[in-house]
């Protein structure tokens, strides 16, 4: 994989596109449209889910109503030009696995990885924010299918955690915690982890990477407390690897 070289990165990672009692993107509207100063078209992703033609016509309603136009990648005769040639990418939520074993059989994860690093916008929701880390090994999705490796972009140095959850003290489960589970990753790795709760996303610009939304973030780091960061943190320092 390549070295992340931060200088001509622009991402914005988004931990949920429907947030409670709001539509779909609408809590990401306002970052989203402050995001492209001169709004280029959009190349969406819509692999993480099975029926790609209904996401596709769902995000370019709603891209259209933020005055963006949006066309999807699944639709191109040759996606990886598609890519090459795109000036902002999206890519959707949904299963992170199906999303990751579908970008590697088209050869374009290499393609993403290089457009990104040269100065394409990327957003990303949910499972589209998740692949931007160095593995998918922190996604809280069932392995519906098999991908090569657990290898993804590598466009920041850390994980993510999408929709992170906190324990809830009235619940009568007793299984794992989404700490405890994240725990267990750093028993076996070293990168550092950060949990995005819903409402909340990281807007990075070269090396600079800013916690926005509604919600504390919640950082991991192996041997050490977790770390409550509130909205408006510079995070580049405590997610240094």
């Amino acid at each position: 994989m390549s070295q992340v070289r931060p200088a001509g990165r622009r991402l914005l990672l988004i931990s949920n596109s429907t947030l409670h009692g709001s539509g779909y993107l609408d809590h990401a509207e306002a970052e989203i449209r402050d995001f492209f100063a001169e709004p280029p078209p959009v190349l969406f992703v819509p692999y993480a889910l099975f029926d790609r033609d209904a996401y596709a016509e769902q995000a370019r309603g709603r891209f259209e109503k933020m005055g963006l136009r949006l066309d999807a990648i699944h639709r191109a005769s040759d996606p990886r030009r598609a890519v090459l040639e795109a000036k902002a990418l999206f890519v959707g939520g949904g299963n992170t696995f199906r999303l990751l074993k579908t970008l590697q059989e088209l050869s374009l994860l290499e393609p993403v990885r290089r457009r990104v690093l040269e100065g394409m916008a990327y957003i990303g929701s949910s499972a589209g924010s998740v692949i931007a880390a160095p593995t998918i090994r922190t996604t809280n999705d069932m392995p519906i299918v098999q991908p090569s490796s657990f290898e993804a972009l590598g466009l920041v140095s850390f994980q993510i955690n999408a929709h992170y959850l906190d324990p809830d003290p009235s619940s009568t489960h007793i299984g794992e915690t989404r700490e405890e589970r994240i725990r267990q990753f750093h028993e076996e790795n070293a990168t550092p982890v950060v949990g995005l709760r819903e409402g909340t996303m990281l807007r990075i610009e070269g090396d600079t990477v800013r916690l926005l939304g509604a919600a504390p973030a919640r950082i991991f780091r192996r041997g050490q407390d977790p770390l409550e960061v509130p909205p408006g943190t510079l995070l580049e320092k405590v997610v240094a690897a």
